[in-house]
C-alpha cells in the first residue's frame, strides 16, 4: 500500500520559489555528475521505505498549505555532519495539488495515500493565474 510523506518547504513563498530553488539543486547536481532529481537529505530513514517506493509522493506545505507535490524515486543512506542520514531523491517535476491546510510541524510525517489531496490539472491548476492572485485565493480558502 502506497504511503507519502508531508514536508514543510521552509523558505517557500509559491510553487515558483520551489521550482526555482529545486532546478538549482538538480543543475548542481548534474554538474557534479550525479542524477537529475531534486534531493532532501533528513535525519530520519523512513521505516515505511517500501510503501514509499510503490508510487510516493513529498507533499509540500507552503505557507501552512500543502500545495504541490514531487514523486519520491528512491530512498539512500548517506551522511549529514557526520551521522547517518537519509536521501529523498525525487522526480524534479512539480505537481500542484488541490490545496488543503497544515499546521506547522517539525521533519516530515506520513500522508496517506487516501488523505493525499488531489492534482490539479488543466485549467483548475492555476497556471494561467499571477502567482499572488492564486496565494490569495489558497490564503482565503476560496480555492
Amino acid at each position: 500500500m502506497t504511503v507519502n510523506l508531508q514536508k514543510l518547504s521552509v523558505g517557500s513563498e509559491s510553487i515558483q520559489t520551489l521550482i526555482d530553488w529545486q532546478t538549482h539543486v538538480v543543475a548542481r547536481r548534474v554538474a557534479a555528475g550525479q542524477s537529475a532529481h531534486h534531493v532532501h537529505v533528513t535525519r530520519m530513514f523512513p521505516k515505511r521505505r517500501d510503501e514509499l517506493l510503490e508510487g510516493g509522493s513529498i507533499y509540500w506545505v507552503i505557507k501552512g498549505n500543502i500545495i504541490c507535490r514531487n514523486r519520491i524515486v528512491d530512498l539512500e543512506e548517506t551522511t549529514k555532519q557526520g551521522r547517518r542520514a537519509c536521501a529523498i531523491l525525487m522526480d524534479p517535476e512539480l505537481i500542484p495539488v488541490l490545496p488543503v491546510p497544515r499546521r506547522a510541524f517539525q521533519g516530515w510525517r506520513y500522508l496517506q495515500a487516501g488523505d493525499a489531496p488531489a492534482d490539479l490539472t488543466g485549467a483548475q491548476s492555476g497556471d494561467d493565474l499571477p502567482p499572488d492572485f492564486r496565494a490569495k485565493l489558497i490564503e482565503l480558502g476560496a480555492w
